[in-house]
Parts: structure tokens; sequence; C-alpha cells
């Protein structure tokens, strides 16, 4: 994982780079009980225009910031916009890197929410749980029984 320090040159990313942060209402599964936690995500370009089109999202809100606005020398410096208590996920400088570089290959996508302003008309809905510890575990009962005669030849 590249330090802070080094993530601009490591990622051919300069300061003034645009990028689209949202944060997202996901869930953590602890002792049984799910609580909500709100996610600082970097979002892509193609995702963005899907959200746009108002597909359901965990997305709340969304802005649109220069890097070096939230990626900072030595610190990774949270949006005030975005709201407090947001927690950020152990990947955020790669995922970060990566959606950046989606808006440079299509800077068109930039035009979708102007720099520094914040978006909130999402489809925002937790009917589908994101939740972020899901452990999934395969048991001989989740095999799917086929029909004896299903591989034969008649």
């Amino acid at each position: 994982m590249p330090t802070l320090q080094d993530f601009f040159q490591t990622h051919h990313l300069t300061n003034n780079d645009y990028c689209v942060f949202g944060v997202a209402s996901c869930f953590v599964r602890e002792e049984g009980e799910t609580q909500a936690v709100s996610i600082l995500e970097p979002i892509p370009s193609a995702a963005l225009e899907a959200l746009l089109k108002g597909i359901p999202t965990s997305y709340r809100v969304a802005q649109a910031l220069p890097l070096g606005d939230v990626i900072q020398a030595d610190q990774i410096t949270l949006p005030t916009a975005l709201g407090d208590r947001l927690q950020i996920p152990d990947d955020f400088l790669e995922r970060t890197a990566a959606a950046a570089r989606t808006y440079k290959r299509r800077p068109e996508a930039q035009g979708h929410i102007p720099l520094g302003t914040l978006h909130q008309e999402f489809n925002h809905s937790t009917a589908k749980k994101r939740v972020l510890n899901q452990v999934n575990i395969v048991n001989t009962e989740d095999n799917v029984k086929q029909h004896a005669h299903t591989h034969k030849v008649l």
C-alpha cells in the first residue's frame, strides 16, 4: 500500500485531479446484531453515471473534490460537507487512485457533478444491505440436486 507521501508520484495524479467521494450506508454484523456505519468511498466515473440514472444505491450524498482536498502529504482529510463520523476503508488510497484515473480517462464524466458541488439526489435504498464483514460459509446442503436424467443422452 502506498504511503500518503508518495501517493501522487506513484499513481501519476496531481493535487488538482478530479474525483467524486460518496457516503455509503453500510452495515457491520457483530455478535448477531447489525449496526449501521457510514463509509467514505471514491466513486468511479462509470458507477457515478449508473447512479445518476436512478438505480437504487447505498450512497446518500456525494461531492466532487480535487484530490489535494482529501489526500494531503501526511493525512487523509474528511470533507466536512459530507458529515462527521465517517469511516474510511483500508484500501481507500488504491480505490481513490483508481477512481481518479477513470475521470482522467473520461473527462466528460466530470460534468455530472461540478467540482466542489454536493449531490444528494440519489435513489438511496438499504433494501439490499451492504454488510462489510459478511462471511459466506458453503455447506454440502447448498449443492444443487440435479435430476438423474440431466446428463444422459436420450
